[in-house]
């Protein structure tokens, strides 16, 4: 074991519980047994490019075949080779063609209570009207759209739009700075800034347009701005360079044919934050992506025609565009859209809009989940969750007890869950529950997905044994993967491809049990080194929340002169007042649930902790405070400045 201290990480979590599917669910799901997984599984992984090649045949519109199912030079990879498609035809012509334009593509409902509903054939129309548009102030294949707008039907409109005309859509959360939209901006030197007047978040109005000013005299690259009136805000509209959207709308034709992109013309860039300061664009194609979005959003979800769809996620992250707009869209889905925060006017929100709505698909962040805990079960007990099937998980590893409340309370102990591993640079779900087929553990996305060949390794690159924690790579490329950085390819090579030759490196600390169920165990960064052992945060942090005070723990190291690095918590809780012994009683409970090599050297209470907009928990930012250094690195994801600045105050 010494020589191998440093290169694998010790796992001191143990679960043994296990939730198999239930027969009744089984019974009408696509992939209905874990030999009917295995097989289709071991199909894909034999032969990986002809098991996406039939998919694609049989899954896509193609204007013109393809020749080649993969061109593989590591560590680009072309799909579809020499194809012609196009993923607004794929998510919205193609139904109206089989019969399904009265299908209902969007149920919408605005925070202060506002409705629509859109058939795929009312979409089709505001998608071609708006591509024409865009048309009409010069945009055109590969020109860059910047979308800054809050969670309307328009945001999923432009997107389709562009895809309509081979335009490349960067949307940017309508939360970030003028500064964080002005880097993006330039770096993706986009031509045309859509956004709207105002957005309503939690009974207030936040300015975008404001905002979007202030960013584009930082971004000399943008020469027209679209403007949405969402709010009816008195705004200031710059002459020859800003349009009202309805304005340009009324004069805008509906006849605009989809047009044929090459398999691998780029369809959107999505920034991530980078801990140089820099964000990443992370740059997506059209064939690859449009099938493993569809797809996953197939097999995991168990889409049925009669399904409500709900992903809770924004479309300024990848979630929203995977699992909001273009698997849904594609496979032909109904999508409930909100724009409001989840505790305005209330703390039931969401299981009002489950209620209403009859939401049979829920998928949402463990961040969420640990909220809903917290704010009480009285806010879920009030509402009829019956309309339920399938719940689902994403962001970041879900905790153990959190699953189980999740199981009982908004599941009623008869919904399967989902929890599901990937990233924005995977493109779509990688490893999952396939709902009637593999029993579920808490804690664990289980199984990859047909297609997925992941391999655990130590720093080295060797792979490691069973329950042996290191990092989590993947080792034969898949269509939705990224197809680069930005404008950097070098970069791209160097995150991704360079410390396991021939592997892509997630980033990511898993393990693989005995049962061959993954664990992320957090980001490579977060693994805590304690007299020689190395600890994955999250088990630290799911131990502290399995405490009933507890809603929400982080968990990060700090220099020990003896051991390396200590262990520092920091600790949110469920209306209970912070003491000293219970700062004691959670470091036992801590050595009570997974030994004293684990049990926190510092416990630091806080009403909040620092998160990205999607959610995660930003422990880089707590390795600082914790460290006593300053905060470097890029924060322009950062939720809430405020919460770093109470934290720091509290030192």
């Amino acid at each position: 074991m010494a020589d191998q201290a440093g290169r694998q990480i010790d796992t001191v979590m143990q679960e043994s519980r296990l939730f198999p599917p239930r027969p009744s669910f089984s019974d009408k799901a696509r992939i209905k047994s874990l030999a009917e997984y295995e097989a289709l599984w071991n199909e894909a992984a034999t032969d990986p490019a002809k098991f996406w090649g039939d998919m694609a045949r049989e899954e896509l519109h193609w204007f013109e075949p393809f020749t080649k199912s993969l061109n593989w030079n590591e560590p680009f990879a072309e799909w579809f080779v020499g194809g012609k498609t196009n993923a607004s035809y794929n998510c919205l012509d193609a139904h109206l063609e089989a019969g399904q334009g009265d299908r209902v593509a969007l149920l919408w409902e605005g925070e202060p209570g506002d409705t629509r509903r859109l058939t795929y054939t009312e979409l089709h129309r505001e998608v071609c009207k708006f591509a024409n548009c865009l048309k009409t102030l010069g945009i055109g294949e590969g020109d860059v759209v910047s979308i800054y707008m809050p969670m309307v039907p328009e945001l999923a409109i432009a997107m389709l739009a562009c895809a309509r005309i081979g335009a490349v859509h960067s949307v940017i959360f309508a939360g970030f700075s003028a500064e964080a939209i002005a880097d993006r901006n330039n770096d993706a030197q986009a031509k045309v800034q859509i956004t709207a007047d105002g957005a309503w978040r939690r009974g207030n109005i936040l300015p975008l347009k404001e905002t979007v000013d202030a960013a584009l005299v930082k971004s000399p690259s943008v020469k027209h701005c679209i403007v949405l009136d969402r709010v009816n805000e008195a705004i200031e509209m710059k002459v020859g360079r800003d349009y009202w959207w309805h304005e340009l709308m009324d004069a805008a034709s509906d006849d605009c044919p989809a047009a044929p992109l090459d398999s691998e013309a780029p369809l959107y860039i999505l920034y991530t934050s980078g801990s140089t300061g820099k964000p990443k664009g992370i740059k997506h194609t059209t064939a690859g992506y449009n099938l493993f979005a569809k797809k996953t959003f197939q097999w995991v979800f168990d889409h049925r025609a009669e399904d409500i769809f709900w992903c809770t996620a924004d479309c300024g992250w990848v979630t929203g565009h995977s699992y909001v707009v273009y698997g849904p869209l594609s496979a032909g889905a109904t999508c409930l859209m909100y724009e409001g925060a989840p505790n305005f006017p209330a703390e039931d929100r969401f299981w009002e809009l489950v209620e209403k709505y009859r939401v049979s698909v829920f998928y949402t962040a463990p961040t969420a989940i640990r909220a809903f805990i917290k704010w009480g079960d009285e806010h879920v007990e009030k509402h009829d969750l019956s309309s339920l099937r399938l719940l689902g998980t994403v962001g970041e590893g879900i905790n153990p007890e959190a699953w189980m409340w999740y199981h009982n309370k908004i599941g009623g102990e008869r919904c399967p869950i989902v929890d599901t591993w990937w990233q924005t640079e995977t493109g779509g779900i990688m490893m999952s529950p396939l709902p009637g087929a593999i029993p579920t553990k808490p804690g664990s996305c289980t199984k990859p997905l047909p297609g997925i060949i992941p391999e655990i390794v130590d720093e080295s690159g060797k792979p490691v044994g069973k329950n042996q924690g290191g990092w989590l790579t993947i080792s034969h490329p898949w269509p939705g993967m990224l197809r680069g950085i930005w404008g950097d390819n070098e970069r791209y090579q160097e995150v991704y491809w360079s410390k396991v030759p021939g592997k892509y490196l997630a980033g990511d600390n898993a393990r693989c049990d005995e049962d061959g169920y993954y664990w992320i165990m957090g980001r490579i960064d977060d693994v805590l080194n304690v007299s020689g052992h190395r600890l994955s945060t999250i088990e630290i942090e799911s131990a502290l929340v399995s405490h009933p005070n507890v809603a929400e723990a982080a968990a990060v190291g700090r220099p020990d002169d003896l051991k390396g690095e200590a262990v520092a918590v920091f600790v949110t809780l469920k209306n209970v007042e912070p003491t000293e012994e219970l700062r004691n009683a959670l470091k036992q409970h801590v050595r009570k649930e997974i030994g004293a090599l684990a049990q926190p050297d510092d416990i630091r209470f806080t009403n909040a902790l620092p998160k990205t907009r999607s959610g995660k928990i930003m422990r880089r930012l707590l390795k600082d405070i914790a460290a006593g250094k300053e905060t470097v690195g890029d924060t322009t994801t950062l939720e809430d400045y405020t919460v770093l600045a109470n934290l720091r105050e509290e030192e």
